[in-house]
C-alpha cells in the first residue's frame, strides 16, 4: 500500500479506532497498522492522539508503536511516541498522587471511598477520578473543602438526580467526581450501591494502594454507564474487560445473581458479548463466554458503529429495550422510589436533545 493512500485511508475516524483496537487487544499487530502509523501526517498524529487521549488508551496504544519504530529505525515515529507517552504517564502520576491523598483522607474521616473506573485504565487514567462512597454528602464536601480546598463544580440535572458531585481540587486539572450512596443513570441502585462498599478490595498502583470495586461490580459498573447512560464504549472498556474476564477473577454466576433483581442482567450480557465480538474481530478469538450470557444479550458487536470519537451503541431500538426490562422488572420487584427515578430519564433525556439541538450542548441537563 503506498504512503499516500495510508495517508488517505487513515485520517478516517474509524480507522483511527481501529488502529487503537489492533494496538490494544491483538498481542501482535499486524504490520499494516505500524506502516500506516508511520505514513501519518503531524495533523493525523495530532487528530491519532486526540482520539487515544479521548478512548484513554495513549500508553497502551502508543508502547507497541514505539517498540516497532525502534526495531525498524523510524527514529522520528519512535520519539514522537516516546514523547506522547512521557507526558501522559507524567499526567497519570500526578493523578495518582492526588487520588490517593483524596482517598487517605477520605477514609480517615468516615468516608469510606472505592475508586470507580480510573484504576483499570492503568498505565493509562481517563479524563477524570471517579468514587463512590456510602458516606452522606455533607461529610463529603466538608473533607474536600476543608483538606483540599475544593471548589463545587456546577451540578446536572442529572447529576442532582444520581446524586453525584464534581469538585476541582489545586493542582489537578482533572475532575474528582464522587457518588454518594447511589449508582445508576438516575441514581435508581442502592442495593448495587452497597455491594461496592461491602464487596471492594484492594489494588496497588505505582506503590500506593487504594480500594477499588470487586471484579463483578466493575463489569456492573461499566455497564450502567455504557449500556444504560452514556450508550457508547470507548477502546478502554473493551480493553480493561477483555484483560478482566481473561485473568479469571470474575464470577459470572455471582454477577448474573447480582444484577437478574434490579433487571440490568440483559444489559450486562450485552456488554460481554459486544467486548468479546470486538476482541474477536481484533484478536481472531473472542472470549470464552458461557451460554448463559450469550443468550441474554439485546445487543452485539454488530450494532455497534463508530461516530463522534466513539464506538456507539443505537439507543433505538436496542437501548430503549434494555431500558423498558430495566423498568419493568424494577416495578415487578415492587422498588417504588427506583421505578419513579427511572420514570425520569426519558424526560431528562429530552431536554437535553433539545437542549443540544439548540445551543449545541446538553450541559447543565445530562
Amino acid at each position: 500500500m503506498s504512503a499516500a493512500l495510508v495517508q488517505t485511508y487513515a485520517v478516517d475516524e474509524k480507522q483511527i479506532v481501529d488502529f487503537l483496537l489492533e494496538l490494544t487487544l491483538n498481542p501482535q499487530p499486524t504490520c499494516q497498522v505500524f506502516e500506516s502509523m508511520r505514513a501519518l501526517t503531524e495533523p493525523q498524529r495530532a487528530e491519532f492522539l486526540r482520539l487515544a487521549d479521548c478512548n484513554h488508551v495513549i500508553v497502551r496504544a502508543l508502547e507497541p508503536v514505539k517498540r516497532w519504530a525502534t526495531q525498524e529505525g523510524e527514529t522520528g515515529l519512535a520519539q514522537w511516541a516516546a514523547d506522547a507517552i512521557a507526558r501522559e504517564k507524567a499526567r497519570v502520576e500526578n493523578c495518582l498522587l492526588y487520588l490517593n491523598a483524596i482517598c487517605n483522607e477520605l477514609e480517615k474521616s468516615g468516608c469510606p471511598v472505592t475508586v470507580m473506573k480510573s484504576l483499570e485504565h492503568y498505565p493509562d487514567i481517563g479524563s477524570d477520578l471517579d468514587l463512590f462512597t456510602t458516606a452522606p454528602e455533607e461529610r463529603v464536601k466538608d473533607v474536600m473543602f476543608k483538606q483540599f480546598n475544593a471548589v463545587a463544580e456546577a451540578r446536572s440535572w442529572g447529576d442532582r438526580i444520581a446524586n453525584k458531585h464534581n469538585f476541582k481540587v489545586p493542582g489537578l486539572p482533572e475532575s474528582v467526581e464522587i457518588h454518594v450512596q447511589r449508582l445508576g443513570q438516575m441514581g435508581e441502585h442502592m442495593r448495587l450501591a452497597r455491594r461496592f462498599a461491602n464487596r471492594r478490595v484492594t489494588k496497588t498502583v505505582s506503590g500506593r494502594t487504594y480500594y477499588v470495586p470487586a471484579p463483578e461490580e466493575r463489569v456492573t459498573v461499566a455497564t450502567l454507564q455504557r449500556m444504560y447512560r452514556h450508550f457508547y464504549f470507548r477502546v478502554c472498556d473493551i480493553v480493561n474487560t477483555m484483560v478482566l474476564v481473561e485473568s479469571g477473577e470474575l464470577d459470572l454466576n455471582e454477577l448474573k445473581k447480582a444484577t437478574t433483581t434490579p433487571g440490568i442482567w440483559p444489559g450486562v450480557a450485552s456488554y460481554l458479548q459486544i467486548v468479546s465480538d470486538f476482541v474477536k474481530r481484533f484478536r481472531g478469538h473472542g472470549l470464552n463466554l458461557p451460554p448463559m450470557v450469550t443468550s441474554a444479550a439485546r445487543v452485539n458487536g454488530n450494532d455497534v458503529f463508530v461516530r463522534k470519537d466513539f464506538l456507539r451503541v443505537p439507543i433505538l431500538p436496542k437501548g430503549a429495550t434494555l431500558y423498558t426490562e430495566q423498568v419493568t422488572r424494577t416495578a415487578l420487584n415492587g422498588d417504588v422510589p427506583a421505578t419513579f427515578r427511572l420514570g425520569l430519564l426519558p424526560y431528562l433525556a429530552s431536554a437535553a436533545a433539545i437542549s443540544y439541538k439548540l445551543t449545541g450542548s446538553d450541559k447543565g441537563i445530562w
